[in-house]
C-alpha cells in the first residue's frame, strides 16, 4: 500500500487519518546505495525536521544531496505541483482543486500548534479570543487595557501564502481582520527574531519554534504546549504535510519512509511536534 494516497471522494477521511506502510527497523539502509538530488521547499515550519532527517541521511550516502528551502505552505504546493520540487511541504491540508489540478499526494506527518507569542519582558501571559481579535483587528492598541506596559501594540503577521497564517486566522482570529498595520515576516524563525528583539510585539509561530526567547501566551487559559495540542485542548492548531505530485518514487519515497520510520518519528518529537504514526 502506497503511503499518503489519497482518493479525491474521501479527502475529509483521509486529512484525518493518512493509510502509512509498517516502518523499517532501519531506514539508513536503504540510502546506501542511492545517489541522486532531493529539491524540497515550502512550509517554514517543517524545516528544523527536514534539515535533521537530510543531515543524516547525507552522511550514510554522500552521492544524495537534499536542498530544503521555505517560502510558505502556498509556494510549497505550487512548486511540487509544477514540477520545480520533488517534496512540497505545508502547514495546511492543500485545498480540493488544489489536489485536483497537480495530482498531489498528501503525506501527514505531525500536529503542530500555532502559539500566541510576545517578548519575554512583557508581563501580559494570557488573552481570550476576543482580546487577540480586537488586537489584530486594530480596535485594541494598547499594552495598558491588558495589564501590560502604557505603549503601543506592535502587530506581526505572515504572508497570505502561509499556513502558519491560514490557521492562525481561522482558528484564532474567526477569519476576522488583521489590520493593514501589521509588519510581515517571511517564517517562523523572523516572526521568533522579530518578537524577541520587540518587548512591545506580538505575533505567532509554530509551537515546535518556541524557546526562552519568546513568551507563548495562554488563551482562554490554555497553555501552548505539546500536552495541550495533543490533547486538543489547545485549538489553534494544524497537520504538517509534506505533498508529492502523484505517489512518491526513488529518494522521494525513501525520504518519507525513514520520516514515518521510528527513529523519524522519535526526531519529530524532539523538534517540538506531535509525531503522527498512522
Amino acid at each position: 500500500m502506497k503511503r499518503g494516497h489519497l482518493i479525491l471522494t474521501a479527502l475529509i477521511f483521509w486529512a484525518i487519518t493518512p493509510i502509512l506502510p509498517g516502518a523499517q527497523a532501519d531506514p539508513w539502509s536503504t540510502f546506501k546505495p542511492l545517489k541522486g538530488e532531493l529539491v524540497i521547499s515550502g512550509g517554514t515550519a517543517h524545516i528544523p525536521v527536514m534539515k535533521a532527517l537530510a543531515t543524516k541521511i547525507m552522511k550514510v550516502s554522500p552521492g544524495i544531496r537534499i536542498s530544503i528551502a521555505g517560502g510558505g505552505s502556498g509556494l510549497g504546493i505550487k512548486q511540487v505541483g509544477e514540477g520545480i520540487v520533488t517534496i512540497g511541504n505545508s502547514g495546511r491540508a492543500p485545498k480540493p482543486e488544489e489536489i485536483s489540478r497537480y495530482g498531489l499526494v498528501l503525506h501527514r506527518w505531525a500536529v503542530d500548534g500555532v502559539a500566541v507569542a510576545v517578548h519575554p519582558e512583557n508581563p501580559v501571559r494570557a488573552l481570550s479570543f476576543a482580546q487577540l481579535r480586537a488586537i489584530y483587528s486594530g480596535s485594541l492598541t494598547n499594552w495598558k487595557a491588558l495589564g501590560g506596559p502604557d505603549r503601543t501594540i506592535n502587530l506581526y503577521t505572515r504572508d497570505a501564502s502561509s499556513g502558519t497564517r491560514s490557521v492562525f486566522w481561522k482558528k484564532a482570529l474567526g477569519k476576522g481582520e488583521i489590520h493593514a498595520s501589521a509588519l510581515f515576516v517571511k517564517s517562523n524563525g523572523a516572526m521568533k527574531s522579530a518578537l524577541a528583539g520587540d518587548p512591545y510585539g506580538i505575533g505567532y509561530l509554530s509551537v515546535g519554534h518556541l524557546d526562552p526567547s519568546v513568551t507563548g501566551l495562554a488563551i482562554e487559559g490554555v497553555t501552548p504546549t505539546l500536552a495541550n495540542v495533543k490533547s486538543g485542548k489547545y485549538t489553534i492548531a494544524r497537520g504538517l504535510y509534506s505533498n508529492t505530485k502523484g505517489d512518491a518514487t526513488g529518494l522521494a519515497a525513501a525520504f518519507l519512509d525513514a520520516l514515518y520510520s521510528p527513529t523519524g518519528q522519535e526526531l519529530i518529537a524532539a523538534k517540538g511536534f506531535i509525531p503522527v504514526k498512522g
